[in-house]
């Protein structure tokens, strides 16, 4: 018999994102950036965004400062330069193109008046390796983590960063915020934003509203690649519980950190590298080092039982791991039933 009973708190909502079907589309960043960023001074926030890896990130370089000590202490981090980390949005010359001289005889071309050396997704497809030997690149989306033990809030003076006991999401107190940026500075993942129009911190705050009615957040529900998965960690019926416990197979993004993330990563598997002579290797094109420099070494593990299941699948065995990855039915990817804690 399965009972439900009313969530006490303490709960944490999470979302697993499989790095095997990521398109790079850009879909959820739009979704995101439209629903929640088109505001004046939210030019440089991209609550989702989706790099290319190996790369940069954004904003540029960002695993170098903030997180937490060995002794599990905020360290102070930098904010991000408007210009190599975020990149300011290129001026264009409108003037010469529509105010012409009607002289001229040339119409110049739409261009940026300066020379742009940075921006959002740079360096998309950039990639590593040489081809056709083991040239390589795949896509990471990224947002809040809504991490366990966030270093953004307790970096905050004002206290104005909280963590919800009932679904574990973090949250700015704008009213409370008077925009220090103490917490742009301690996020190692760089995801928190300042509104340089309104003085306040910004963030992802997991689609909230549409979560709290039963509506998986927009970055997930317009994916069309079906990767995104969203529940409770602690629901055993959700694909959250099955993919980060029950198989291991998703695991977070940089754990050394030390803020235990909430979202986390099924990490991407390779073709086989070639030899001088054009065959195949046993070596997968992504180096397992640049995996486990992202992942951590629970990485060896979720690739070793993605490869076994696979494997069983491919021989005509049954695989409930290889079903829920594929989505069949992309309802069953989001288990967001509040009232859900425990099955008897």
């Amino acid at each position: 018999m399965t009972t439900k009973s009313v969530s006490t708190g303490n709960r944490q909502l999470a979302m697993v994102l499989d790095l095997n079907k990521c398109l790079g589309c850009q879909t959820c960043t739009v979704a995101c950036k439209t629903l929640w960023n088109k505001d004046q001074g939210t030019d440089y926030a991209y609550w989702n965004n989706v790099e290319s890896m190996p790369g940069k990130g954004y904003p540029a370089n960002y695993r170098e400062t903030g997180g937490r000590d060995a002794q599990g202490g905020v360290k102070r981090g930098e904010i991000p330069d408007p210009d190599s980390g975020y990149g300011r949005a290129w001026k264009f010359n409108h003037n010469k193109v529509f105010f012409r001289d009607a002289a001229e005889k040339e119409k110049p071309w739409l261009r940026p008046e300066s020379l742009p050396t940075w921006g959002p997704n740079w360096d998309e497809d950039h990639g590593a390796g040489e081809y056709p030997q083991d040239n390589h690149y795949f896509y990471l989306p990224r947002l809040c983590n809504h991490c366990t033990h966030p270093a953004c809030k307790d970096a905050c003076p004002r206290g104005a960063i909280e963590k919800r006991s009932e679904d574990g999401i973090v949250l700015v107190n704008q009213d409370q915020c008077h925009g220090y940026r103490f917490c742009v500075e301690a996020c190692p993942y760089k995801k928190v934003f300042f509104d340089p129009k309104r003085q306040v911190s910004t963030k992802c705050i997991f689609c909230l509203p549409r979560v709290e009615q039963g509506v998986a957040p927009a970055c997930a529900r317009q994916c069309p690649g079906r990767l995104r998965f969203v529940g409770y960690l602690d629901d055993p019926e959700g694909p959250i519980w099955k993919l980060v416990h029950k198989w291991g197979v998703a695991i977070p993004l940089h754990p050394e950190f030390g803020t235990e993330p909430n979202v986390f990563y099924v990490p991407p598997l390779s073709p086989a590298k070639l030899d001088s002579n054009g065959q195949p290797t046993s070596e997968m094109r992504i180096p397992l080092e640049y995996l486990q420099s992202l992942f951590g070494t629970k990485m060896h593990t979720a690739l070793a039982t993605l490869i076994e299941q696979r494997e069983l699948r491919k021989q005509g065995q049954p695989s409930e791991l290889m079903d829920l990855l594929i989505a069949y039915d992309w309802n069953k990817n989001f288990h967001l039933d509040p009232d859900m804690r425990t099955v008897v």
